[in-house]
């Protein structure tokens, strides 16, 4: 059974509350590979709360919320890819990344290698806001010349259909749905709004 790996587009695109909520529909494991920032709530800490499913120990835990390679530097350590390998589970695993594709792990070593090393679907999560064309296709662009099987794009907040198509059809890339903003945030109403994710489609991929 493979994993399932959710990345985004940039920083603070929701990926975290979606992979969640994918956690929780798959009744699957979560693991976040490097956390960088310990102030406020992790991201594992998040994804249990919201999805009441396992979650494994990050490899690192770094205090800098800042790209891996930086917050790892200001505490003397490297990224070790090796510590990255994924982890043997039963059942389902998803997979969260940090910010973006090509986030750096080390000055060498992006988390877009990893995802190529891992050889696992992607789930690319992007906003429906201004500029998620270009930043949606290129993310698509780096990640299908890594050899990366992008499983389809997720869309979080409010509905743009014209945007959500445009990049579904000029990107040729499956449309998984969207989830849009959520009042109050909790596992009830992430779980009625992941009703409008296409998990057959996910599903079927791993």
């Amino acid at each position: 059974m493979k994993p399932v790996i959710v990345t985004g587009t940039d920083t603070g695109v929701g990926k975290t509350v979606f992979a969640a909520g994918l956690t929780a529909a798959l009744g699957a494991s979560y693991w976040k590979p490097v956390q960088a920032g310990l102030e406020d709530a992790t991201d594992s800490e998040v994804v249990a709360a919201l999805s009441g499913r396992p979650t494994l120990p990050e490899a690192y835990r770094l205090k800098l919320p800042a790209s891996p390679h930086l917050a790892a530097e200001a505490e003397g350590l490297r990224i070790d890819p090796a510590r990255l390998a994924l982890p043997q589970v039963k059942g389902r695993l998803v997979v969260e990344g940090a910010g973006g594709v090509m986030v750096p792990l080390t000055r060498e070593i992006s988390y877009l290698d990893m995802f190529a090393r891992w050889g696992a679907p992607v789930i690319l999560v992007a906003r429906t806001a201004l500029g998620t064309i270009n930043h949606t296709a290129l993310s698509l662009a780096a990640l299908r010349g890594a050899g990366c099987p992008a499983l389809g794009v997720a869309f979080m907040g409010a509905p743009e259909p014209e945007v959500e198509d445009s990049i579904a059809q000029i990107c040729d890339v499956r449309h998984l749905g969207r989830i849009g903003p959520l009042a109050p945030l909790d596992p009830q109403s992430l779980a009625r709004t992941f009703e409008a994710i296409d998990l057959p489609a996910i599903e079927a991929a791993l």
